[in-house]
């Protein structure tokens, strides 16, 4: 009798230790905008663009100062993040318009095999299709889309991602925690033009970086990007104001990000700041030691992967090479670190045979070193249109007035070594001195003075992709310039370059 009640209590003690980890179980909300570089909110400086939601999130966790996306292109990044590993060791999704292999574990994935009620709306996985990969739903999870609004302006997206995430709640068993991707399609080009201007901003406010023309046509455009930095931002609110609404805030890590940087020459498509530091803050009063600070240590975006599955009480699968957060997040000495690392394969198919600019780059504290595979190659994408699937000249940016108004005025004073900057081809190396140029415009890479630092900086980066195993420098296959390109080909005729029979390795 005696053992009989000691098993019965046994299970009723194992039954009520499993309730009581399922209830600890935070839930995760994970917000991530479509190109915004880390200085666009007002927590990181901007004095012209409003964004409460990121700015409490910042003053009630943690504001990351140097958070990098893998790749500053939309898909790579965002299974980068997904899937808690660099591009390179990604196949096909280390390019732009491709697929995310189901291979690939997600954390997602690994989220909802332990019972998170797992969803996303806008912009999830993208672009790219999911069925070469073997995928049938997107990586981020169950779809809600079916709320709509009307967006103040006519290039915003019409849907109500709060209010999707507001669906999406609806639909949860009160028992089960929840991941939710809410991305947006803004601040992605284009822009309503004059936007910025009709909500009252002053143009004469606006901090243009040096690596732009200042003129009246930047300083609008940047304040129409603005706009729908504050879309964004306001969506970020109101699913904040729903958790609290319901009870749920504090036991919800809430990130707020962006894949990769602002749409603009020298920026997205590059392994520059403009291009690749992005806003990052997280709040978790369950799980943040001493919340309101400010953390200057290195973060990939790939990191949150294997921080979430750790906060969930799970093992990262050995797949996923990034680092948990979780360190940092109980204030401990985390290592490694110390530099954060960046990578680009193919972005648009702008170059003959739909080439791509292979690179990589190790972005430290006093400087950033980049190793450019095809110097070659148009970094920008070629600049005759006829060579790119978008039918647009250097169409690794995308089209816009800033753009424009470089390319025409590039042979003039104050414009033209912008414009080569921007567009023009670039060598082998390259290496910043952060602390006399933090727009990293004028390359020092080759100098005697300094070459003790590139070689190390060289070394340090080719350390890190030998030991998570860069084909570009391990060997292997390196099919990145012949992966099917499944974007809009506006181009008639352009196509991928076929595999080559023998495939060699670029060592």
């Amino acid at each position: 009798m005696n053992s009989l009640k000691t098993a019965f209590l046994l299970v009723i003690a194992s039954s009520l230790t499993t309730t009581i980890v399922s209830a600890e179980r935070p839930n995760i909300l994970f917000c991530i905008s479509d190109d915004q570089s880390y200085a666009h909110t007002g927590a990181n400086g901007d004095t012209v663009v409003q964004t409460p939601g990121f700015d409490r999130i910042a003053r009630e966790g943690l504001n990351f100062t140097h958070a990098f996306c893998d790749a500053p292109t939309c898909g790579p990044s965002r299974s980068a993040i997904l899937t808690g590993q660099p591009i390179w060791r990604l196949e096909e999704a280390g390019n732009i318009h491709s697929t995310l292999p189901a291979k690939f574990t997600t954390y997602t994935e690994l989220l909802k095999e332990a019972g998170y009620f797992v969803g996303y709306t806008g912009k999830g996985w993208s672009p790219g299709r999911l069925e070469p990969g073997g995928r049938t739903e997107n990586p981020a999870g169950a779809e809600f889309q079916s709320k709509k609004l009307k967006p103040a302006f006519s290039q915003i997206r019409n849907t109500d991602y709060a209010g999707n995430f507001a669906d999406f709640l609806s639909k949860k068993r009160a028992e089960d925690p929840f991941c939710f991707w809410l991305g947006t399609s803004e601040p992605h080009r284009g822009y309503e033009l004059g936007a910025g201007k009709r909500t009252g901003k002053d143009p004469k406010k606006v901090i243009v970086p040096p690596i732009f023309p200042d003129n009246e046509i930047v300083r609008s455009d940047i304040l129409d990007y603005l706009v729908e930095v504050e879309h964004f931002d306001s969506m970020v609110t109101r699913a904040v104001a729903l958790l609290e609404e319901a009870g749920q805030l504090d036991n919800t890590i809430i990130v707020v990000t962006s894949d990769h940087g602002m749409p603009f020459p020298r920026a997205k498509a590059s392994l520059y700041d403009a291009g690749s530091r992005v806003p990052l803050a997280i709040r978790w009063p369950k799980g943040i030691s001493n919340p309101g600070r400010v953390v200057d240590e290195f973060v990939n975006l790939s990191d949150l992967a294997p921080t979430f599955l750790q906060a969930a009480g799970l093992e990262s699968p050995k797949m996923m090479t990034a680092q948990s957060l979780l360190d940092t997040f109980a204030n401990k000495i985390a290592k490694n670190r110390d530099a954060a690392y960046i990578a680009m394969e193919r972005h648009d198919g702008c170059r003959q045979g739909g080439k791509g600019y292979p690179c990589r780059a190790i972005r430290t504290a006093d400087y950033l070193y980049i190793h450019n595979f095809e110097p070659t190659r148009w970094p920008s994408g070629s600049p005759d249109p006829l060579v790119c699937a978008r039918s647009i000249p250097y169409g690794e940016i995308d089209s816009a007035p800033t753009k424009t108004f470089m390319m025409e005025h590039r042979n003039e004073h104050g414009v033209a070594r912008l414009a080569e900057l921007a567009f023009g081809m670039r060598p082998a190396e390259e290496l910043y001195d952060l602390k006399t140029d933090p727009h990293q415009m004028v390359n020092l890479a080759g100098l005697s003075r300094i070459a003790e630092t590139q070689a190390a900086l060289r070394k340090q980066l080719f350390d890190h992709l030998e030991s998570t195993e860069d084909p570009r420098v391990v060997g292997g296959v390196v099919d990145w310039d012949h992966y099917p390109y499944y974007g809009k080909i506006s181009t008639p005729g352009w196509t991928v370059d076929p595999k080559p029979k023998s495939n060699i390795s670029n060592p």
